[in-house]
């Protein structure tokens, strides 16, 4: 999936590069450089997906899941500081009175932009839920079709304006769109950047990630007569921490440990996920003492 996007990076790269030096427009620019960083941050992506596959190694003894969420940031990072220049550069051209810019051949590469980048997010879209590095990729092509459909919609609203006595507001018409675009798309690196905080922290994971996992140790524990535990739940990239300790009598022992531990495992197991499941059972109330929130 990685190597697919890497592809269409370059190609994308290459054709918006060259097609908005010919047409003279900022916005398509920027879409070709969005492709040629999005190049090189998908050859890391690349690079971190096999050494997280790798799993567990002397020296990381956990693995390195925490990549995925690096790359995840790095990634939001990148993004939010191509988006602000270009947005500063925007406000330059419109102080300078705009820019000329062949707007039929503008519409043309938006066209081809649009279909290129939904046919891109739809495909890895359809693989995202296996891998958080992917899911980056995904919603790097998402802002990529945001911005087309934006360009497509501006250059159209230009070229009628040509054809009126406002014509002279077509020439603020790529600026405009680049401003408008970085607004659009500058919630999906924010979300980024929060995601690989949030997972680098160790903080609590997303409602849809963690509610069904504590309705299913709630039914597990319920089923073998086990107490409510204090639930510690962490998100690591594709690993998911899940520590439970449960306060009970003397007469429990390892083996009902065991039972829930296996149980959790066949239930929670889904593509794309790590489990690293710990069963606690021990009998002092002070030992373990509920985390307030």
């Amino acid at each position: 999936m990685l190597r697919v996007s890497i592809a269409a990076a370059v190609a994308f790269a290459v054709l918006g590069i060259g097609w908005g030096w010919l047409a003279e427009s900022s916005v398509i620019l920027l879409d070709g450089a969005y492709a040629l960083i999005g190049l090189g941050l998908g050859l890391l992506s690349l690079h971190a997906a096999r050494l997280v596959e790798g799993g567990p190694t002397p020296k990381y003894p956990f693995g390195r899941e925490a990549l995925a969420p690096l790359m995840v940031g790095i990634q939001g990072m990148v993004l939010l500081g191509t988006f602000g220049f270009a947005s500063f550069d925007a406000v330059g051209v419109i102080l300078e009175g705009g820019s000329e810019t062949a707007i039929g051949s503008a519409l043309g590469y938006a066209a081809v932009s649009l279909i290129g980048s939904v046919g891109l997010w739809w495909y890895l879209r359809s693989r995202a839920a296996e891998s958080e590095l992917v899911q980056a990729e995904a919603s790097q092509w998402a802002a990529g079709w945001v911005l087309s459909a934006g360009m497509l919609v501006g250059f159209g609203v230009a070229l009628l304006l040509k054809q009126t006595t406002f014509a002279g507001w077509a020439a603020f018409a790529d600026p405009v769109l680049v401003l408008l675009a970085s607004a659009v798309i500058v919630p999906t690196p924010l979300r980024m950047i929060k995601q690989m905080y949030t997972e680098l922290l160790e903080g609590r994971p997303a409602a849809e990630v963690r509610e069904p996992i504590e309705e299913a140790v709630l039914a597990v524990s319920a089923a073998h007569g086990l107490p409510a535990p204090t639930i510690r739940l962490g998100k690591l990239g594709r690993k998911l921490y899940l520590e439970l300790d449960y306060l009970v009598a003397d007469e429990w022992g390892v083996g009902e440990a065991d039972v829930v531990r296996r149980e959790l495992l066949t239930q929670l197991s889904e593509p794309g996920r790590s489990l690293w499941i710990n069963v606690e059972l021990h009998s002092d109330p002070l030992w373990d003492a509920p985390v307030e929130a």
